[in-house]
């Protein structure tokens, strides 16, 4: 750390009118990431130094955290292209991203009602919504839509009950998280049939193939 601060040092003065004068949305974030202490010392201050350590961990780590959550927030984009550009959901399991978003939304509920940051969870909720809408496709281009409608209506019924304390407590909630990442592996088999019945991807799209691979590697 002090072999960086001392590159970025004789360049401090003129970095520091921009980093102390920053637009207020980016300020904003950067207190709601850091908190004051840290805001001023590693941004506006550019304090890179050894004894500032603890600062500088804490905004390595609510970086990579930001950049799961920009990452995660277009990672079933080609998915989602793919279904609307062909109009048709063949080689798709919809069990299979049901399970996914239940996998998904179990977490985040536990996640927010649990006061996690959100850079903990973030990436959750933005998979969750695309698997969601992913899965609305499937069932419109099989020439399901009223099977569509209940899906979302059902949707929005789980998503009440588990944010809401009086009809599932954070003990039972916290049962259903223990379970999570079983469904979520769950869920990778009804895709994996589907393909292998069907004898080929149809409409999953490379990059889906390419995650059930890793993730069923794991």
């Amino acid at each position: 750390m002090d072999v960086l601060d001392s590159v970025i040092s004789p360049l401090k003065p003129s970095l520091q009118i921009i980093t102390r004068n920053l637009p207020s949305p980016i300020n904003n974030l950067a207190l709601s990431l850091l908190g004051q202490e840290c805001t001023t010392s590693i941004v506006h201050n550019l304090d890179l130094s050894t004894s500032n350590a603890v600062c500088f961990k804490l905004a390595i780590s609510k970086a990579l955290g930001v950049a799961i959550i920009s990452a995660a927030s277009i990672v079933k984009i080609p998915q989602l292209i793919k279904l609307v550009n062909a109009q048709s959901a063949t080689g798709l399991s919809f069990l299979s991203y049901v399970l996914e978003t239940a996998s998904y939304t179990v977490t985040l509920a536990y996640s927010v009602r649990n006061g996690f940051p959100f850079s903990t969870f973030g990436e959750t909720a933005f998979i969750a919504v695309q698997d969601v809408a992913i899965a609305v496709l499937i069932l419109v281009y099989s020439g399901k839509s009223s099977q569509a409608a209940a899906f979302v209506a059902v949707f929005a019924g789980v998503l009440y009950a588990l944010f809401i304390g009086d009809m599932v407590d954070l003990q039972t909630l916290g049962y259903l998280q223990a379970c999570a990442g079983l469904l979520g592996l769950a869920a990778k088999v009804p895709q994996i049939w589907t393909n292998y019945s069907e004898g080929s991807t149809g409409q999953l799209s490379a990059f889906a193939v390419r995650k059930v691979v890793k993730d069923c590697g794991k």
